[in-house]
């Protein structure tokens, strides 16, 4: 038996423990601009949704501290038209403290994990910020964010090979 628990002690100190913790979030940027009161509502209208999602992710002067931005431009437009309901922009940023994660896995974690905690937070804005505009909350769908890291993988792939081929 003390060789299984000697094992496990190795197998502990070679593989170490992932930590993450939110230090802060914050709202860097949000602009809502409300078209439709603008212009004046006639009739009941159907909104079509737009929204994309950008992200960044920085490595902050402090030991195993990063910063991650989720960007989300939400537009909503009239269905069937082009009348413009809504524009909101969103720079949502959150400060982490991570350890543990190999260096060849830190990108995709900052840019896969860190945006699933923020995520909430970001819902809770948008939500609040259409219904203080006039609108119905926006709850916005569960974004996969390891489809989007992964879209963003191929794009930079496809870049760089088009740049090759012209080179």
């Amino acid at each position: 038996m003390s060789d299984t628990s000697a094992q496990e002690g190795s197998q502990t100190q070679q593989a170490p423990q992932v930590q993450m913790r939110v230090l802060g979030q914050y709202i860097r940027d949000l602009s809502f601009e409300n078209v439709m009161a603008q212009k004046g509502a006639s009739g009941e209208v159907q909104p079509d949704i737009n929204v994309q999602v950008n992200l960044d992710a920085k490595k902050r002067p402090a030991d195993h501290q990063f910063e991650v931005m989720v960007k989300l431009n939400v537009s909503s437009k009239a269905k069937g038209m082009e009348d413009v309901l809504f524009l909101l922009e969103l720079e949502y940023v959150g400060v982490f403290h991570i350890e543990g994660v190999a260096d060849d896995q830190m990108h995709p974690f900052l840019l896969i994990e860190c945006p699933r905690m923020l995520f909430p937070f970001l819902r809770r804005i948008v939500s609040d910020v259409t219904r203080d505009g006039g609108y119905p909350p926006l709850n916005l769908d569960n974004i996969d964010f390891v489809s989007l890291y992964r879209a963003e993988l191929l794009r930079r792939q496809k870049e760089q090979a088009e740049q090759q081929a012209t080179v």
